[in-house]
């Protein structure tokens, strides 16, 4: 990861956002396109395609090519924003994953994070930033349907569109925020209502990142963000536009990924065959590690003397003869690692029924009558409940105040009944207490 010090000054390049937006068979295209340098990100342009979907795709691709043209960025691919509904947006705790063990972490999780076929999805995933309540980082992971990337990629190939990545608007502003940041931005909400829906983003110490769309009043989605986001129910929201500091938003931000991917989240839906890229300098890196190697070589060839080689070779006989001695030694580490680590899962096993047991004790005292459940799933590493309570919104401070339990959130949104509300939380256990 690059440090924030540096961030800006690695800033640099030109770009083009397109945003998806509009009900599906009729979408509009929103384009702005975005010169960025370390002092700083100018729109130097942009234009909507309206009802794109309903007209021929080579039409609106002419008029994008002229608007190119005209910038004279021909070369450049734009980083495109596909709708919400097209997205499922999840975060994944991974505490004590290495990198080298992330891929297989996320594997192992992915079927319980959309209710479709293996077949008939594309996802990308990638690291969120350290945060200081979780003390490890969460993983974002973008889901989408294959059948509407192919679509949008079928459309966008049709109108002659270079495009270098599909992404969601939560990762883009993310990202963006943190652009020319000298260090890690404060918790933020932020709420617009879009096509008849409130959207909102938000970003807090216990939740990296939040993005939702409630069709409620915006005071109500706003005081179910702050208890998603554990912030204070005054918090004061900003617009979009005053997030970033640019309008339209969405694709300003899909245009700072664009310029400067190497400084954005890496979540790219687009298949890998699809992808095109649009900035020449990244030819100099393969210029200059080729030039590296030439003169590696021409160095390598010349430095070679007999008595280097004298010396090679009384090393090598020295080795040999240590080499067995050595060989054993960590064939006993070996052994003796995984007699350790037999004896730790085998008390392990013994412990597994009492800590569940505690943690269903745990829950009976700090969900009291009228409280009742209909639901708990117990795995080792979070608990799954439901049931009924007069206000949902308290669970979570509730439940996370138990040194049993910690980063509570709904995973389904708490429904009105009429005798009260019914509740879904999800919560870890014992994750560092």
């Amino acid at each position: 990861m690059i440090p924030a010090s540096l961030r800006k000054f690695l800033a640099f390049g030109s770009g083009v956002g397109i945003e998806i937006t509009g009900p599906r068979g009729a979408e509009t295209l929103r384009i702005s396109a975005v010169q960025v340098r370390p002092t700083g990100a100018r729109v130097v342009g942009g234009f909507s395609i309206e009802n794109a979907a309903q007209q021929p795709a080579a039409e609106w691709g002419r008029a994008y090519s002229g608007f190119l043209k005209k910038l004279g960025w021909k070369h450049i691919a734009a980083t495109v924003l596909l709708p919400r509904e097209d997205v499922m947006l999840r975060q994944v705790a991974v505490p004590g994953v290495s990198d080298k063990d992330l891929a297989a972490a996320v594997g192992f999780q992915m079927d319980g994070l959309h209710p479709y076929a293996e077949a008939d999805v594309v996802s990308s995933w990638t690291r969120l930033p350290l945060t200081s309540k979780l003390g490890t980082p969460m993983v974002l992971v973008a889901i989408a349907r294959r059948a509407a990337l192919e679509r949008y990629t079928a459309w966008f190939s049709e109108a002659g569109v270079q495009i270098a990545s599909f992404t969601c608007a939560p990762a883009a502003i993310y990202s963006a925020r943190r652009l020319f940041a000298p260090g890690p931005p404060p918790s933020v909400l932020a709420i617009e209502e879009i096509n008849g829906r409130m959207e909102l983003y938000g970003e807090s110490p216990s939740h990296p990142l939040f993005s939702a769309a409630f069709d409620a009043t915006p005071e109500r989605a706003v005081a179910l963000a702050c208890a998603e986001l554990r912030l204070d129910p005054l918090t004061e929201t900003r617009s979009f536009h005053a997030l970033l500091g640019a309008e339209p938003a969405f694709p300003y931000a899909a245009a700072l990924a664009s310029a400067c991917p190497h400084l954005f989240l890496p979540l790219n839906l687009l298949p890998s065959e699809f992808r095109s890229s649009s900035s020449r300098a990244l030819w100099i890196p393969t210029a200059v590690a080729c030039s590296l190697v030439l003169v590696a070589g021409a160095a390598l060839a010349a430095y070679p003397t007999i008595e280097d080689r004298r010396y090679l070779r009384s090393l090598n006989a020295e080795i040999a003869q240590v080499k067995p001695k050595a060989q054993m030694a960590a064939k006993l580490d070996k052994d003796i690692e995984t007699a350790r680590q037999r004896t730790v899962l085998l008390d392990q096993l013994r412990k597994r029924s009492k800590m569940d047991i505690d943690v269903v004790g745990e829950m009976t005292r700090i969900l009291p009558p009228p409280i009742w459940l209909n639901g708990l799933e117990i795995t080792r590493s979070q608990v799954t409940v439901s049931g009924e309570t007069e206000q949902a919104a308290p669970l979570l401070k509730q439940i996370d105040a138990s040194p049993f339990f910690e980063s509570s959130e709904f995973s389904m949104q708490p429904m009105r009944l009429a005798s009260g509300e019914a509740f879904r939380v999800r919560t870890m256990r014992e994750a560092g207490k």
